[in-house]
């Protein structure tokens, strides 16, 4: 199983056909691959299908990133710590279960939800349809997050764009003791008292 997972991270980063006959593959992937063949196209299939795809393992690939993030801390603590909330464009070709067509970004695409923090080093993830709101299941994200910092004597902010100036997320983050910096959106209101300086 551990040699199937290997491969089925590994093969995302290219084409599975030629990378289950690469010597490389079969070394990642170890065991009896070193000397044979990686597990087929159908193999990993059916592996992804039947294993990965279960609510337990679904549930322990999605707080991995974390993990592996809480173990550097662990033994390099930093002073403060900055979430940074942003959604993003996956575009998707064919018909793809959940992606549908964003006017904002002109494509059929995926619509996902990413935090990481100052480091560049990603906390929590979240696969969305392609038309939902750029703060569709924020909490989901953001909740695990903060739950797992309140422990640690850190200093804490949040950091978002416009889409994220939201009272749910102000009061959420007001409430963990998190200070945070989030871009308002465009208001003319604004912008006109506030000219002077701009120039």
């Amino acid at each position: 199983m551990v040699g199937q997972f290997r491969q089925s991270v590994f093969g995302r980063l290219g084409d599975t056909d030629r990378l289950d006959r690469g010597p490389a593959m079969r070394w990642i992937v170890g065991d009896h691959a070193i000397k044979g063949r990686t597990a087929s196209t159908s193999q990993m299939g059916r592996f992804e299908a039947e294993l990965l795809a279960t609510d337990e393992n679904f549930a322990a690939l999605t707080e991995l990133s974390g993990a592996w993030v809480d173990k550097v801390h662990d033994r390099r603590p930093p002073k403060m710590i900055i979430p940074n909330m942003d959604s993003s464009v996956s575009p998707t070709h064919g018909d793809q279960e959940g992606s549908t067509y964003n006017g904002h970004f002109g494509c059929t695409c995926y619509h996902p939800l990413f935090l990481f923090n100052q480091f560049g080093d990603l906390q929590r993830c979240a696969l969305r349809p392609g038309n939902v709101h750029s703060t569709d299941g924020w909490c989901g994200v953001l909740e695990p997050v903060v739950a797992r910092y309140k422990e640690r004597d850190w200093r804490r902010y949040f950091r978002g764009d416009a889409a994220f100036a939201s009272p749910d997320i102000y009061q959420f983050l007001e409430d963990e003791g998190f200070l945070c910096a989030i871009r308002l959106p465009k208001n003319q209101v604004l912008l006109e008292s506030i000219c002077h300086p701009l120039t």
